[in-house]
C-alpha cells in the first residue's frame, strides 16, 4: 500500500517519485510480480516517514511505466484500475501492507435517480471555464470521457477542481448515480465560489 496526500480515482493517473527505501522496495516486490500497489488516502500525518493514520477506501494502482536512477530512485506512472476497502491493516515491515477485498460499484438501475451524465460534464466544462478566467491550472475542458457509465463518473471526479477529502467522498459513493448526485452538488458550490471570486 503506497498512503498518500492525494487520492486515486480508477481511470486515474498517477505520477509517483520513489525515493524513500521502503517504497523503493515496494516497487522492487511489484516490478517482480505483479505490478500493483494500492494507494490510499492519509487521513493524519505525513507522506514521509510513517505514523500516519490512513483512510480504508483505496484504488488499485497499476505501475505502466518506470524510469530507475542509479542512485535507487525511480520515476513510475501508474493508472488507477479499480476500487478497494481495507479489511485490516498490516505491520508496515519492509512497507505498509493490508488486507484488501475488491470494492465493485453498485450495479443500479437504467433510470437510476441523479443528473444524467451529459449535464454533470456541461457542469463540469462551465466550472472549469470559470476556474480558467481566475487563472487557475486546470485540465483541458474538452478531456476525454469514457464510454462506460462507471468509468465515465470517475473521470469526471478526477477532471473537477476539488480537494482530496471530497475526492475520496466521491469514491466512497457506492456506484454511480450516488457520485452523480454528489459531484453535481460540489461542481454547484465550486461554481458559487467562483463566481463570487470573479465579480467585481
Amino acid at each position: 500500500m503506497f498512503p498518500l496526500g492525494t487520492v486515486l480515482l480508477p481511470g486515474g493517473v498517477l505520477p509517483l517519485h520513489v525515493f524513500e527505501p521502503r517504497y523503493r522496495a515496494l516497487v522492487a516486490d511489484c516490478l517482480a510480480g505483479e505490478p500493483e500497489f494500492g494507494v490510499v488516502l492519509i487521513d493524519r500525518g505525513h507522506e514521509v516517514g510513517g505514523g500516519d493514520v490512513r483512510r480504508d477506501v483505496a484504488t488499485v494502482a497499476r505501475i505502466v511505466e518506470v524510469a530507475q536512477f542509479t542512485d535507487g530512485r525511480s520515476a513510475l506512472v501508474t493508472v488507477g484500475t479499480r476500487r478497494i476497502r481495507v479489511e485490516h491493516w498490516l505491520d508496515d515491515d519492509p512497507y505498509p501492507r493490508a488486507e484488501v477485498t475488491d470494492w465493485p460499484d453498485a450495479i443500479e438501475a437504467a433510470d437510476a435517480e441523479g443528473p444524467t451524465l451529459e449535464d454533470l460534464l456541461a457542469r463540469l466544462r462551465r466550472v472549469l471555464a470559470l476556474q480558467t478566467e481566475l487563472g487557475e491550472p486546470t485540465p483541458p475542458v474538452a478531456a476525454e470521457v469514457s464510454d462506460d457509465p462507471v468509468l465515465a463518473t470517475y473521470h469526471a471526479c478526477a477532471l473537477a477542481p476539488l480537494g482530496p477529502d471530497d475526492q475520496y467522498r466521491l469514491l466512497s459513493a457506492a456506484g454511480p448515480a450516488q457520485r452523480r448526485i454528489l459531484l453535481e452538488e460540489l461542481l454547484v458550490g465550486a461554481e458559487e465560489v467562483f463566481r463570487y471570486r470573479l465579480s467585481p
